[in-house]
């Protein structure tokens, strides 16, 4: 109750400080697609991160640099090879064009290019709090006759809860200050696919400092916000178990 009075008090007094004419719109925009690709990537994340810490090591090591790889290419780079795969000219682009889908130059493009760049900081992460998993909790259910099902949801995810929790809010909080991949697939179009990220450097562009820097701060608020509940819930964990 009283973080959503403080947050419409805060919306209501950045309102009073834009113009009229102002739009709310990037951010909108840029929350919706932080907010889709990160659940998105939340089970994608989990489902990969679980099944691939349980291949043998090779294998293991071979899929590691195909998942990660969107980690440390620029982001710019994969946004181009995401335009040589859903461009409406190239193959799977057209094919998906012919039931109306169209990926590049839409706001959901964004969260394509979102969910890729995203991924690998929620892989790695969860792939390691299940490395980390004492295993012999699991062989414990199993001698209980529980089943997998029961010993990954109710056993195994809570013990790496935390790492996962972190794996998620990284990735929100990098889908939502995605550039280089978004602005190479969706580009900028006011109302239609303008994020935070895209407004500030076509505010910049056009020498529109002040509104920039309004962007910027907007961004950073929802930054924080985001670090301080990753805070509070870790406290709140810690406080959980501690032993009385």
């Amino acid at each position: 109750m009283l973080a959503g009075l403080v947050s419409k008090a805060v919306y209501t007094m950045i309102s009073n400080l834009v113009p009229s004419s102002f739009s709310w719109f990037p951010l909108w925009n840029s929350l919706r697609i932080a907010a889709i690709a990160s659940v998105l990537v939340f089970f994608l994340g989990i489902v990969c991160a679980y099944y691939v810490s349980r291949l043998p090591k090779l294998v293991k090591g071979i899929l590691d640099v195909v998942l990660t790889l969107p980690m440390v290419l620029p982001p710019t780079v994969c946004g181009y090879f995401l335009l040589l795969i859903f461009g409406v000219k190239r193959p799977v682009g057209a094919w998906l064009l012919q039931f109306g889908i169209k990926v590049v130059m839409t706001w959901y493009g964004g969260v394509l290019a979102a969910l890729v760049v995203s991924f690998p900081l929620m892989y790695r992460t969860a792939r390691g709090a299940f490395e980390a998993f004492d295993k012999t909790l699991a062989y414990s259910g199993q001698t209980l006759g529980l089943s997998n099902t029961y010993i990954f949801w109710r056993i195994r995810m809570p013990n790496c809860r935390q790492g996962i929790l972190a794996g998620f809010v990284l990735a929100f909080a990098r889908a939502l200050g995605e550039y280089g991949a978004t602005s190479m697939l969706i580009g900028y179009t006011p109302e239609r696919t303008a994020t935070i990220s895209t407004t500030v450097y076509q505010l910049w562009r056009t020498n529109d400092e002040a509104g920039a820097m309004f962007w910027v701060l907007i961004n950073l608020l929802i930054s924080a916000v985001v670090l301080l509940t990753v805070n509070m819930l870790e406290s709140h964990q810690k406080k959980a178990v501690k032993p009385s």
